[in-house]
């Protein structure tokens, strides 16, 4: 499965900005875009591994609940 690097901007819009078969070269061009981006740049980047783009598109726009609270 392929590795799918996204801006997400405001209002959940998602750009797509490239696509690995690793994890290492995913890893590295995110850890970099990350590195590049300005700190008034609207968005955030994610890195997303699923069996295709739609799938990682929609992976990305669920809302996730945070786990019990407990030591950590």
């Amino acid at each position: 499965m392929p590795y799918y690097i996204y801006r997400i901007k405001p209002l959940a819009q998602l750009e797509k900005l490239s696509e690995f078969e690793t994890f290492k070269g995913a890893s590295e061009q995110a850890k970099e875009l990350r590195a590049q981006q300005s700190a008034d740049a609207p968005g955030i980047i994610k890195l997303m591994f699923a069996d295709t783009e739609l799938q990682a598109e929609d992976l990305l726009r669920q809302v996730r609940t945070p786990g019990p609270k407990g030591d950590d």
